[in-house]
């Protein structure tokens, strides 16, 4: 008897819900043409002027269509490229060369010989300054989507959003080993990848960081492939990173900190090595809204160079 007592007030209580659900969504005086659970992005693009910590000083028109891939080599030259185009541009800001290819790059990085490593859609192709073919390596398979590539005195890692791996491969092309492939007991949790946006580069003590965006993530590994240090930070406010899957790209300053740009709000800024907040670098308003921020790099003097694909510019930004 006592049972079924339970279970009948159990269903009025449900009832009761029930109805003051459809009270509130349907009844209910007021406006309701907005979505009580949308976040406002109008909101989130208002950045406090003390939290900005650089100013753009100067701003490159390469007049590259669709530029995407962008590096800085040992002397600050700039590295530009897009599709079927890459251009060497001095630090002035002055072209050096155009060098022609065949197809889109997505993503670059150049060693300290001048050597450059190109990550097209599929696959790697290296490159001297002058525009002649060193190598060509084999895609790996049909679901290869390249978004980034580094690369230091010994490997060229590789970030395939398709897979959802990283490649550690010599300076030859001969595959070493995969890095980030789900392992619990290693605890590795594998990268949660919603679009094309995987972002690695290679620290200052050597370890390669990887952009884990679904989960917010930022996962440093060795050489083996064993995962040795991460930080996250998931937050509506300006210290964090919403939305699906951020950062977008990411670049290393020479004290280990992290300049971060984000898909969905067009904003950079920089996050100490230990991921604390540091400062915004460039707030939302100085993007046509909608802009895409398709890559990131930092020179020998700090200076932090963006992608801007909207305005076809590199834009520069040096510290106050």
């Amino acid at each position: 008897m006592k049972q079924k007592l339970i279970i009948v007030l159990s269903v009025i209580s449900l009832l009761a819900v029930i109805g003051f659900m459809a009270y509130d969504l349907f009844l209910k005086d007021g406006d309701s043409s907005g979505n009580p659970y949308e976040y406002d992005l109008d909101n989130l693009r208002q950045v406090d002027e003390n939290l900005i910590c650089f100013n753009e000083v100067n701003q490159i028109k390469p007049g590259i269509g669709k530029l995407h891939a962008l590096a800085i080599d040992h002397e600050d030259s700039i590295i530009v490229g897009g599709d079927g185009i890459i251009k060497i541009i001095s630090a002035d800001g002055e072209e050096i060369k155009a060098i022609d290819i065949n197809g889109m790059v997505n993503c670059m990085d150049i060693d300290e010989d001048g050597i450059l490593y190109l990550g097209m859609k599929d696959h790697v192709e290296v490159m001297d300054r002058h525009g002649g073919i060193i190598a060509v390596w084999e895609a790996l398979n049909e679901r290869v989507f390249i978004t980034s590539i580094a690369v230091d005195e010994s490997s060229v890692y590789v970030a395939d959003a398709g897979n959802k791996i990283v490649y550690h491969y010599n300076h030859e092309g001969t595959l070493q080993n995969l890095i980030g492939k789900k392992d619990r007991p290693k605890g590795i949790k594998g990268f949660v990848i919603p679009s094309p946006y995987f972002d690695l580069a290679i620290g200052r003590e050597g370890q390669l960081w990887v952009v884990n965006p679904g989960f917010h993530a930022f996962e440093a590994y060795d050489h083996e492939g064993n995962q040795i240090s991460t930080w996250a930070k998931t937050s509506m406010q300006v210290e964090g990173f919403s939305g699906c899957c951020n950062p977008g790209n990411i670049a290393l300053m020479a004290d280990g900190s992290f300049v971060t740009s984000e898909k969905g709000i067009e904003r950079v800024k920089i996050h100490r090595p230990n991921g604390e907040f540091r400062c915004v670098v460039a707030a939302p308003d100085i993007f046509e809204e909608g802009t895409i921020i398709t890559d990131l790099a930092v020179d020998s003097k700090g200076r932090i160079f963006v992608l801007d694909s909207r305005k076809g510019l590199i834009r520069i930004f040096e510290e106050k």
